[in-house]
């Protein structure tokens, strides 16, 4: 069976848009009611080596109340430059956290 052109390219793309979905860094959601508390400052210590960045911390939802999770020095992974830090965002009246990830 002979498939048209336009058929191909438009499989073709599809099959580009799974795969590229399948290598996305995975996201995690939250959605809250209560708006999250001003950033606690935080002292980074000094940076163990070059291929160090540091992640900021940030408050985290446990169901009930807001919680600090501390900053950290975390290690690039192979392939990554950048990390993008995790942050609360304002929705249709509600908190959202988007999570952190390396790209």
């Amino acid at each position: 069976m002979r498939l048209s052109r336009v058929v191909r390219v438009s499989l073709a793309g599809i099959a580009l848009a799974v795969m590229g979905c399948a290598s996305a860094p995975p996201r995690r959601y939250v959605v809250v009611m209560p708006e999250p508390p001003a950033d606690v400052v935080e002292v980074v210590p000094a940076q163990p080596g070059p291929e160090y960045v540091w992640i900021a911390g940030h408050h985290a939802w446990d169901g009930a109340r807001y919680y600090w999770v501390a900053g950290h020095w975390g290690q690039t992974p192979a392939g990554f430059h950048e990390w993008v830090r995790g942050h609360w965002g304002r929705r249709e009246g509600r908190w959202e956290w988007v999570e952190g990830h390396w790209r």
